[in-house]
């Protein structure tokens, strides 16, 4: 049996990219199948897609970091057909066939059972991005942060990590700073939960190796002087969350933060998060994202457009999240 699939092939060092029919016994193994509903494009998605860095290790390869849907076929003792669930990472679009299909096949170690609150399209409204948000408002709270000590900052704000952290930090109560490219964004900014939008070009430069104290902790998607500037700002006792490396993968900063203001830097990985962190993750998004504000980031794609949002993604030229409708 066939179905739509977005496959990636590699020609030389060109990464090519067509919607067409895969069969189904061509899956890779994996003790679950699923019909699948929704994927998204991530950031990791639009370097996959481009080839600006290696995620896709092995060729032809459907990519697709995320995806959601219905158990079709089950032989885990966990998963039962019918059930609605999710896959964030793991191998996906690396080393196994992703979510850019109207199937999937994968272990269901992999997979995660949707909270009752969310449809399938909601799940991928979050995706990948805005379950990392997530992982990085869990660290903040471990490093002990409360929204008394003061406001957090939010890099890449317009982006779909970006979007989702703001509306969730000013869900709990937090303070949320914006810091952004796009300050024609200022108003959907806002509507999520930001109190205060500054220019990204402030934190962009090399500065400092401490500067004065602005914020109690942050959410980084940039690195590089960015990550070194937010760090250098960050409160005594601050804690920073950092999972991205759009400006860069270095870190030219200083250790100063770290010993004279006892500031945590905390590394968010998505992609090999064990399973408990993913059910809790998954949890307090169903308890702390509000559903209009998960509308107002989202924008809705069909398969065959997801090539062509590579290069506006890393550019940081979309807006919040970009839904995919394998089915459309």
């Amino acid at each position: 049996m066939s179905f739509k699939a977005l496959l990636a092939s590699k020609a030389g060092d060109t990464i090519s990219t067509a919607v067409v029919d895969f069969e189904e016994a061509d899956l890779m193994p994996g003790d679950v199948t699923v019909a699948v509903d929704y994927s998204t494009v991530n950031y990791k998605d639009a370097m996959a897609l481009s080839g600006r860095a290696p995620v896709i290790r092995k060729f032809p390869l459907i990519p697709g970091i995320d995806f959601a849907g219905v158990v079709e076929s089950s032989s885990h003792p966990e998963f039962a057909v019918g059930d609605r669930v999710l896959a964030n990472g793991w191998g996906l679009s690396q080393t196994h066939h992703g979510g850019f299909a109207q199937k999937a096949r994968v272990s269901g170690d992999w997979l995660v059972k949707l909270p009752e609150v969310f449809s399938t399209r909601d799940a991928m409204a979050i995706g990948t991005a805005g379950y990392t948000a997530m992982l990085s408002v869990l660290a903040l709270e471990h490093a002990g942060l409360t929204p008394e000590q003061g406001d957090v900052l939010v890099t890449g704000a317009s982006g779909g990590a970006g979007s989702i952290a703001i509306a969730v930090l000013s869900k709990l109560g937090y303070r949320v700073i914006a810091s952004t490219g796009r300050l024609k964004e200022a108003d959907y900014l806002c509507e999520l939960g930001a109190a205060e939008i500054i220019d990204r070009r402030t934190l962009s430069e090399p500065g400092a190796p401490i500067a004065k104290e602005r914020w109690a902790g942050a959410i980084d998607s940039v690195g590089s002087h960015t990550l070194a500037n937010v760090l250098a700002q960050t409160r005594y006792r601050g804690a920073v969350a950092a999972f991205g490396l759009a400006q860069g993968a270095d870190l030219p900063g200083s250790v100063l933060p770290f010993i004279l203001r006892n500031v945590t830097l905390a590394g968010i990985d998505s992609v090999n998060a064990p399973q408990d962190v993913r059910v809790q993750a998954w949890a307090r998004l169903a308890r702390d994202l509000g559903p209009g504000k998960l509308a107002r980031a989202t924008q809705i794609v069909p398969l065959a457009e997801v090539p062509s949002l590579a290069v506006p993604v890393l550019q940081g030229q979309v807006r919040g999240r970009t839904v995919v409708d394998v089915n459309a």
